[in-house]
């Protein structure tokens, strides 16, 4: 077979692909979006301890497999500080959004799930996400073409994998019942009106645990969140209340940039929303030169050094903890362990 015709399935897979780019939690390939700011990305290994409050830089590294949070709980007891909040005691009086909690880009797009291994940001399934200590999961809704009303789980195009959202939510509220101190959030890259999301939150009883947050007002701590068995928070990139759980995320949150394809291109800058917002999103990925994921350089960006040396940039230079830190392949690299050291584990 001759070169072109080689490279024939892969320039159409490229081309595909396009679409989506290395989106964050949302879509598209803008590395710097919405900041016209000059940023040193230099991100160095080695960052003051005084840039981060209560995190110890020179903590020894552990590897991800050993997850910060223990997910064995099957107590019918909720809101007991003594069973821990998100894997800590210490974090049942701490304020949601002075947590850092650690999240997956794409959690959905997982080639054990049959995701394309060019489309799959991770290797896990949700479930086993959970079960390793995941607390936010990046999302994107796409109505199936093939049965209208019916939401999927895409990753820029469904051609390349798709998962059922109504069965996920499924397993996510399994998890949240079996675990009655933990919380969790969601952010979706919404490509479907909130109208048809909503049947997925009643018949799975999601319903039942959102969390609406009053813009503007004190977040709680997780050990009232868990008490009051609030423990699922939903925002979205393009919707917004109505139903006031089915927050925008740019109301409350802002992000860094995205799309990098070299370490040397992170940088902790201004992307969507407003730094006068309460949470603070790191997106930490670097693709492929064609801007594909890439589980190799996951080993690199997901490395105790490294990670916890751009986060604690990030907080210093913001003087806000990052709240939410999205990765790309969480299995490789330390992120359970760089997010404990930021909550001062």
């Amino acid at each position: 077979m001759d070169t072109a015709r080689k490279l024939a399935p892969i320039s159409l897979l490229l081309l595909a692909l396009s679409a989506c780019g290395d989106d964050g939690a949302g879509d598209g390939n803008d590395e710097v979006a919405g900041s016209d700011e000059t940023v040193d990305t230099t991100v160095t290994a080695t960052v003051d301890d005084s840039t981060t409050d209560g995190a110890d830089a020179s903590t020894d590294a552990t590897t991800s497999t050993d997850s910060s949070t223990d997910t064995g709980t099957d107590s019918d007891t909720t809101g007991e500080p003594e069973l821990g909040c998100n894997g800590h005691v210490e974090l049942c009086d701490r304020p949601y959004d002075q947590v850092v909690f650690p999240g997956t880009h794409n959690a959905h797009s997982a080639s054990s799930e049959g995701f394309s291994v060019a489309a799959a940001n991770q290797l896990n399934n949700i479930p086993t996400q959970l079960a390793d200590g995941i607390r936010v999961m990046l999302m994107d809704t796409y109505e199936d073409p093939d049965n209208p009303g019916t939401v999927l789980l895409c990753h820029g195009s469904c051609n390349f994998g798709s998962s059922v959202h109504a069965e996920v939510l499924g397993e996510i509220v399994a998890f949240l019942e079996a675990n009655p101190n933990e919380i969790l959030t969601i952010i979706y890259e919404d490509h479907v009106d909130v109208s048809l999301l909503i049947p997925d939150f009643e018949s799975t009883g999601a319903i039942d645990l959102v969390y609406a947050h009053p813009v503007g007002e004190p977040w709680p701590t997780l050990g009232e969140m868990a008490a009051a068995d609030t423990r699922l928070v939903i925002t979205a990139e393009q919707g917004s209340p109505p139903p006031e759980w089915y927050q925008h995320v740019w109301d409350l949150a802002w992000d860094t940039p995205y799309g990098f394809t070299d370490f040397d291109q992170f940088s902790c800058a201004l992307n969507r929303g407003s730094s006068d917002n309460d949470l603070f999103l790191v997106n930490h990925w670097v693709s492929n030169q064609f801007g594909l994921p890439s589980a190799a350089n996951a080993d690199t960006a997901n490395a105790y050094d490294l990670l916890l040396g751009r986060a604690q940039e990030c907080w210093a230079m913001w003087d806000h903890p990052t709240n939410f830190i999205a990765v790309d392949f969480y299995d490789r690299g330390d992120l359970f362990a760089v997010v404990d050291t930021l909550n001062g584990f």
